[in-house]
């Protein structure tokens, strides 16, 4: 029922309540038969041609079990919008999906989601730019640092460095792809803060630090490399 609670006017087929779920953490859903799930709720969902969608008495349920998304503030609210005029800007698909999903996880309270998917599409960015601008001087800088290092040819290989590795190798000369400052932000803060949500802990985020991880990321990847 909650994930249905995304945008709860908009109908989603079971890939895309599967898809919101493993986002969220919850990756035992792939296991379930949603659908039956679904029938079996009491008239607080209902199948329609598009997919499924809450009733209005499924939105009174978790409106009275206090799960539906609380009323973002006019900063968070513009720091949402500030992201999908950005997204706009982007032709690759794979980073326009990772940061479509990122707002989503962002609207629905879905914090760590959120944080993992909006870094994820900065790093998609930055590893296209090294792709089309800086590949041969960043393979030579690689092997220099690392003689093991094999030759990048494809995006997929630069995954093969760690991402701290891989901003302090774009964040220096001779790539000086990002600049030390912002190397230090991304590197110290935003990588910590993914690395953070991404494993099970009691770590607890609000709204205003997951807006300020996000603008981070607009002001000095997105708008830049978009």
């Amino acid at each position: 029922m909650l994930l249905l609670g995304v945008k709860a006017d908009k109908a989603k087929e079971v890939v895309d309540i599967k898809r919101l779920g493993r986002n969220a953490g919850l990756v035992e859903i792939f296991k379930w038969n949603v659908s039956d799930t679904l029938r079996r709720a009491k008239g607080l969902a209902i199948r329609v041609p598009e997919g499924w969608v809450l009733t209005s008495k499924g939105k009174d349920h978790i409106r009275g079990l206090g799960l539906l998304p609380g009323k973002k503030s006019v900063q968070s609210l513009r720091f949402a919008a500030s992201l999908r005029k950005e997204i706009k800007k982007i032709i690759d698909p794979d980073t326009v999906a990772f940061l479509d999903e990122a707002v989503i996880c962002f609207e629905a309270n879905l914090y760590r989601s959120a944080v993992v998917l909006s870094w994820v599409g900065a790093m998609s960015l930055l590893q296209d730019q090294i792709m089309k601008h800086h590949l041969g001087v960043f393979n030579a800088e690689a092997q220099r640092r690392d003689s093991s290092w094999k030759t990048a040819k494809a995006k997929d290989d630069l995954s093969r460095m760690k991402e701290s590795d891989f901003l302090d190798l774009i964040g220096s000369p001779p790539v000086s792809l990002i600049g030390k400052n912002v190397k230090e932000e991304l590197k110290n803060n935003c990588l910590q803060l993914r690395n953070a949500c991404g494993h099970p802990n009691s770590l607890k985020l609000g709204e205003n630090r997951v807006a300020a991880h996000i603008e981070v990321l607009i002001l000095n990847v997105f708008s830049k490399f978009s």
